[in-house]
């Protein structure tokens, strides 16, 4: 593989935010435990600071909460994407081991991550502009509902915008058009199954005026999160 002089043999931001499919697909073969660090600190970093500032709508205590669990969340859903995929990719015709699947994975997540944390600033400016959630202050089903949709679709188009922006790298290691599109429909639908069942086991992310303020619910295996999207939907929506 012809990777070129000028193309970094290390991680950096800038081919991954170009989508430079030449120069990832060689840091993936070359991929080792040490490149694990610096995307795992962009992942740190970036949703960190986008799950501080969806937490500050409650209390200063969760947004702290929240800028552990975001990151987690991603660094925990890569890992279980990179099983799945690392099990899928032969039978969807691509012959990417297990080391590759999770460096591959890794690199998405990483991008998704820097996605949201430009959108820290802008969701801040909503917490700014929206009632603070706080006891003794009237916090409308309506206000608690778009914060809960904006984030949904924030994280949502972070994670599709962050898994399309690489669809070249899929078609370079497939050397098809089909073989990557089956994998990138695999690729999203593990993510979303995966991730947004465990966002919803480690709730709270912006909390509740009537609960106190806490790293976890009690009940926090009860329910699902497709459950509490659709209701957040009908409160947008009334009859």
């Amino acid at each position: 593989m012809n990777t070129g002089q000028n193309q970094p043999a290390h991680f950096a931001l800038g081919p991954l935010l170009r989508g430079e499919a030449t120069v990832i697909t060689g840091w993936i073969t070359r991929w080792t435990g040490g490149h694990l660090l610096r995307p795992a600190a962009l992942i740190v970093a970036g949703a960190g600071a986008f799950g501080a500032a969806m937490g500050s709508w409650r209390a200063a205590d969760q947004a702290l909460y929240s800028a552990i669990k975001l990151p987690f969340i991603l660094l925990a859903t890569a890992a279980g994407n990179a099983l799945v995929n690392g099990m899928l990719a032969p039978l969807l015709g691509l012959n990417l081991r297990l080391r590759e699947s999770l460096a591959s994975v890794l690199l998405s997540f990483a991008l998704a991550a820097v996605i949201l944390g430009a959108f820290s600033p802008l969701m801040a400016f909503l917490v700014w502009n929206l009632p603070p959630l706080r006891p003794g202050v009237a916090v409308t089903a309506m206000a608690h509902s778009v914060m809960l949709l904006t984030l949904v679709t924030v994280i949502a188009f972070a994670g599709l915008a962050s898994n399309l922006r690489l669809r070249q790298l899929l078609r370079r290691l497939g050397d098809s058009e089909a073989k990557a599109t089956r994998l990138l429909l695999a690729w999203l639908a593990v993510n979303l199954l995966l991730g947004s069942q465990l966002s919803w086991i480690l709730r709270p992310f912006i909390g509740s005026p009537g609960l106190p303020v806490e790293f976890l619910r009690d009940g926090a295996l009860h329910g699902n999160f497709f459950e509490s999207v659709f209701h957040s939907v009908r409160q947008l929506w009334p009859d």
